[in-house]
């Protein structure tokens, strides 16, 4: 398991636990219950998530704590993998178990080859229709209330990517897939539309959240813990640092001068952030800044120029 960094721990936990926890949620939990569970056992006020995970649904959920909170955009943006079954000649409501059947097909005669000739289509950037039972607003309202009230509307498209597909089995009706893909992508439309392709309808019959971004479920405590263990136990064996939440994230080093005018809310000159590492002329995009093992800021960069003065995009600090 990647190695936990805890700081300033008091009990039995207080304001200065930050950082993240990686759960392994069960299925029939919301990820709501996960936070709530955390937020109790752990007393802490703030504490959130990156990504959603449906109740049918188990798998990783990453758990932000404290000021780990302002880490959400930042950890869901990256790629996710899943293991998915599609049950093939049923289409649901929602796309999901836990919907109304809709309609039925019947499932062709179909060799492995073609399923999965049909299969690899899907991989690279493609277009979704999000699905109606879904957190998307369309007009100031969520989807998914639109969808219960029968309130039919367009519903928006959206281009996301599918970065690979592996059949693990095929147990016909039920196509077991494991999907890396985007964040932001919808496992379900995905199901539903290898069904048509297939030439019957389908949906999304189970669905486990193996990693996402470097984070792996197997690094995870199950989520059963956190009701069972201490908090001074999930603590200990289970927070992930600040610093260490972003471990792809490229990073420089600071002085304490530096850290104390980031911190006051003056904008750091282009030298004061970028050490000798750094391609001045060409780096854009995020960078960690550090002071020793503490995260001092986010800052997004503009590829820098000669006159100082628009190479920073947005700055987020960190206590």
């Amino acid at each position: 398991m990647m190695q936990a960094i805890v700081k300033g721990l008091r009990s039995p936990c207080g304001d200065s636990c930050d950082g993240i926890i990686l759960i392994d949620k069960n299925e029939g939990e919301t990820s709501f219950d996960i936070v709530k569970r955390l937020r109790k056992s752990l007393g802490l006020k703030k504490v959130g998530h990156a990504g959603t995970l449906d109740p049918f649904a188990t798998g990783l959920l990453i758990t932000l704590l404290g000021q780990g909170t302002k880490l959400s955009s930042y950890l869901m943006a990256g790629e996710k993998r899943y293991l998915a079954s599609i049950r093939l000649g049923v289409e649901t409501d929602t796309l999901d178990p836990t919907g109304c059947v809709v309609r039925t097909k019947p499932v062709p005669s179909l060799k492995a080859e073609e399923i999965e000739e049909n299969i690899l289509n899907f991989v690279g950037e493609i277009e979704q229709v999000v699905p109606a039972f879904s957190a998307v607003n369309i007009k100031g309202k969520r989807a998914y209330k639109l969808a219960r009230e029968g309130i039919e509307v367009e519903l928006p498209k959206k281009v996301v990517m599918i970065r690979s597909v592996e059949i693990i089995s095929i147990e016909m009706p039920v196509i077991t897939i494991e999907v890396v893909c985007s964040g932001g992508t919808y496992i379900r439309r995905l199901a539903a539309d290898i069904g048509n392709r297939l030439g019957s309808v389908a949906h999304l019959s189970s669905l486990r959240r193996l990693s996402s971004g470097p984070f792996h479920v197997k690094d995870a405590i199950n989520s059963e813990r956190i009701s069972t263990a201490g908090s001074d136990s999930i603590m200990k064996n289970n927070l992930i640092s600040l610093r260490d939440s972003l471990p792809d994230m490229k990073e420089s080093q600071v002085d304490i001068e530096t850290v104390e005018k980031i911190r006051n809310g003056r904008r750091p000159r282009w030298d004061e952030v970028a050490d000798e590492d750094f391609f001045c002329d060409v780096y854009e995009g995020f960078i960690k800044l550090v002071n020793g093992a503490l995260l001092v800021a986010i800052i997004e960069v503009n590829r820098p120029s000669g006159d100082d003065t628009d190479w920073l995009r947005s700055i987020r600090v960190f206590n």
